[in-house]
């Protein structure tokens, strides 16, 4: 069923920014998801593009300054690729003017949205982007979630947006604006029900400040090695295995009830804040990384009709 909007005044479509965390552009093909891209009309005409920074916490930054990942053209000034890909806000809003120069000097999208008259909302499952952290601004609603890998724990949100707020939520007047962080994708690539320790716990940021101070002695660092021998390329070859394994979850399970509850004229992009490795050139992971693959992310990005 899909939520329909009879007599709603609405006149901007709704934005949902979902960004799977850590999801590099070949593991989501290799998923082969049918789902997700019929928002564009087929696997085929989902694009690979480039993220702005190797960390999610940058490259949320960069999302929510306006900036998508891109697509790296040749013998373009990077002032012209901006121009063109802004102005592809007047689809995403479903405005015929975006008015850029509102977006100055703050340069920073929730606050234009503010300005249209949206209602902003986050959900992340990374700690790193917790709600004391600076990209919690100009949000009404900021939540990191309970945990780190459960997309479907979102939509309850959302759902419980609608009831409790008739007059906004997704079936409202108020047109909303959504940051899903979607954390199934990041490491260990884990459905919700799966237990907890079966891999290496690796910590991001926020567990390396937590305990730094713990592990300097006499002005040394003195590593408790939490996470072990590096990975040799079986285990890697098994964690790229388990992250084509949660898209094909996302895309079977968490997606079709998500494009089943938004109302139409939803504006739904879809995307990653980076890539990740799994062996190439001796790396794993992102962050302090410099590859293709720690960049390549897919992008696609419709509206629900």
């Amino acid at each position: 069923m899909v939520f329909g909007l009879f007599g709603s005044k609405r006149e901007l479509n709704h934005f949902i920014l979902i960004t799977l965390d850590s999801c590099r552009y070949d593991s989501f093909m290799a998923a082969q998801p049918r789902t997700i891209p019929k928002l564009v009309g087929g696997l085929d005409r989902v694009e690979k593009r480039y993220s702005y920074a190797s960390w999610t916490a940058p490259s949320h930054y960069n999302l929510l300054t306006g900036l998508m990942p891109h697509s790296s053209p040749a013998n373009v000034y990077a002032s012209e690729y901006y121009k063109e890909d802004f102005l592809r806000y007047r689809d995403r809003l479903g405005v015929k003017d975006v008015e850029f120069k509102s977006m100055v000097p703050q340069l920073w999208l929730p606050k234009y949205l503010k300005g249209k008259g949206f209602e902003t909302n986050a959900m992340v499952s990374l700690p790193v982007l917790n709600p004391a952290t600076g990209v919690n601004k100009d949000f009404d609603t900021f939540k990191l979630m309970p945990k780190h890998n459960d997309m479907l724990a979102m939509l309850d949100e959302m759902e419980a947006h609608m009831k409790s707020r008739p007059s906004k939520g997704l079936k409202g007047d108020t047109p909303q604006f959504y940051l899903l962080n979607v954390g199934e994708t990041h490491y260990p690539y884990a459905l919700p029900d799966e237990p907890r320790g079966l891999w290496p716990q690796i910590s991001g940021v926020n567990g390396v400040f937590k305990k730094l101070d713990e592990q300097v002695k006499d002005g040394e660092l003195v590593s408790d090695n939490e996470s072990g021998e590096f990975f040799d390329q079986d285990k890697l070859d098994q964690l790229r295995a388990r992250q084509i394994n949660t898209v094909k979850y996302l895309d079977e399970k968490v997606f079709p009830r998500l494009y089943d509850m938004v109302p139409k004229g939803t504006w739904i992009t879809v995307t990653a804040d980076h890539g990740e490795l799994f062996g190439e050139m001796g790396y794993f992971g992102h962050g302090p990384i410099l590859h293709d693959k720690c960049l390549e992310v897919p992008f696609l990005e419709g509206l629900v009709r």
